[in-house]
């Protein structure tokens, strides 16, 4: 008997898991798939647009999902919140979380105009700056819409809501591929503007997504039951200490995380611009892959936050080891799948029968190999580390990221590249080492907090 109630149970996280995660990896694939063809469509315009245009792609969602890890600290407390019944709750958390959102905007658009400055200083070549600041000059003006939608997507999952992300997101994304393609290339009688294009049709569809969720939570019939517009100008600095004590330690994690992805693609410029054309096609597409287990990690942060709201361990450690093991299998095979056809990715993007791509070409494939390989642990690492933010330990996995992350990998990174000449594929291997050391250290954190159930303070 005991056993079955076990199978049960067990079955029965299993399809509350992928309740949440098939809506929210989705969502996640959908939005990847924006810079995807973005960067399939700056290759289609020359090998310069799609570094500079690359570069400016990346950096713009470097800050992004910096700012986005602060609010996305609403996600595990509303999480919380709801296992809980706390209904009040939920509704402040949310309203601060939209001032929070205004609060990080502002300064960050205004690095944002000024990254030029940064780009020389850091070695770029002219021309590659001349594209990315026509390509940032615009898309700035997405970032509060796009941010906005971050908050939102925390809230509405956390109240066990996920598919309607999925819908609105796959809808954005398809306006943006279309309007890419409309106002980059100049179809249908609109100027072809190429990267300014492509730039003005993301902002577009960021302001579509952001306002769309909000209708949706503010129309439908469960969720309009929590009042997140209500009194939204008044600012309770309580609550909005709570978002930011669970919400920094996350930022700064996205930052160090996605910074050395950052400061890799920085270098791989300075290797020349096909290096970085490379890398541009190798990164693009495990960003894609990297999506699923992302979509993972944001499902495994409710169900978790949810059982912690309800102070039950055994929950959590059911909850938590297998959206790991969901997640190690998924990885698994993908990575077979993508190491027996990496010319056929390579060739999404560039034509590999043309002599002037075979320099590129000859650069991505082993950089692909390498990256195709890292992303196992990098799922791994990402899965747990959203298990670890439902529990709300945000602030130790935080700082075992930074020895791994930016001592073993960029350090290793840098040195493969550099020292030893490898190139741009020493500069993958080192950031790869670098993520399968967070891996482990975040599994082995999880399991510690098992351990020492007096630190949940369950």
């Amino acid at each position: 008997m005991t056993s079955n109630l076990v199978s049960s149970s067990i079955r029965t996280e299993i399809k509350k898991f992928l309740q949440l995660a098939v809506p929210l990896a989705s969502a996640q694939i959908a939005q990847s798939l924006t810079g995807f063809f973005d960067t399939i469509m700056m290759g289609r315009l020359s090998a310069e647009t799609l570094a500079g245009g690359g570069l400016a792609s990346l950096t713009f969602l470097a800050l992004l999902a910096t700012a986005g890890g602060l609010v996305m600290g609403v996600s595990p407390l509303v999480a919380e919140a709801y296992g809980a019944g706390q209904k009040t709750r939920i509704e402040t958390l949310a309203r601060q979380g939209f001032w929070l959102v205004l609060l990080l905007t502002i300064p960050i658009m205004l690095a944002i105009a000024s990254l030029d400055k940064i780009m020389l200083q850091l070695g770029q070549a002219q021309t590659t700056i001349t594209l990315a600041n026509t390509y940032l000059d615009i898309i700035l003006w997405g970032f509060f819409p796009a941010l906005g939608f971050i908050m939102l997507r925390g809230v509405v999952s956390g109240l066990s809501h996920a598919n309607p992300i999925m819908f609105i997101v796959i809808t954005g994304t398809i306006f943006n591929i279309t309007g890419n393609y409309v106002l980059g290339f100049g179809k249908f009688g609109f100027p072809r503007l190429e990267l300014a294009g492509l730039a003005l049709a993301s902002t577009l569809s960021f302001w579509g997504m952001f306002l769309a969720l909000l209708i949706y939570i503010l129309k439908h019939p469960q969720l309009r039951q929590y009042r997140i517009i209500q009194d939204v100008y008044r600012l309770k600095p309580s609550i909005l200490r709570d978002l930011i004590k669970i919400g920094l330690p996350i930022c700064i994690f996205s930052a160090l995380e996605i910074g050395l992805f950052t400061i890799v693609t920085y270098l791989m410029g300075a290797l020349g611009t096909e290096v970085l054309a490379a890398h541009q096609i190798v990164f693009q597409t495990i960003v894609v892959i990297f999506m699923i287990p992302l979509g993972m990690s944001y499902a495994a942060t409710v169900r978790v936050g949810q059982w912690f709201g309800q102070k039950n361990l055994a929950g959590i450690k059911r909850s938590g080891y297998l959206s790991i093991g969901i997640g190690l299998m998924f990885a698994i095979v993908v990575t077979i799948a993508m190491l027996l056809f990496p010319q056929v990715i390579v060739g999404l993007y560039l034509d590999i029968k043309d002599p002037a791509n075979a320099q590129v070409i000859n650069l991505a494939l082993p950089m692909l190999t390498v990256a195709t390989l890292s992303q196992i642990l990098d799922t791994v690492q990402k899965i747990t580390y959203g298990v670890l933010q439902g529990i709300q330990d945000t602030r130790v996995p935080m700082l075992l990221s930074l020895p791994a992350f930016w001592g073993v990998g960029l350090t290793s990174g840098y040195l493969l590249g550099f020292v030893l000449g490898w190139g741009g594929t020493g500069l993958w291997l080192g950031q790869s080492i670098g993520i399968a050391i967070a891996a482990i250290l975040f599994v082995v954190r999880f399991r510690h907090q098992m351990i020492c159930q007096k630190k949940l303070s369950l």
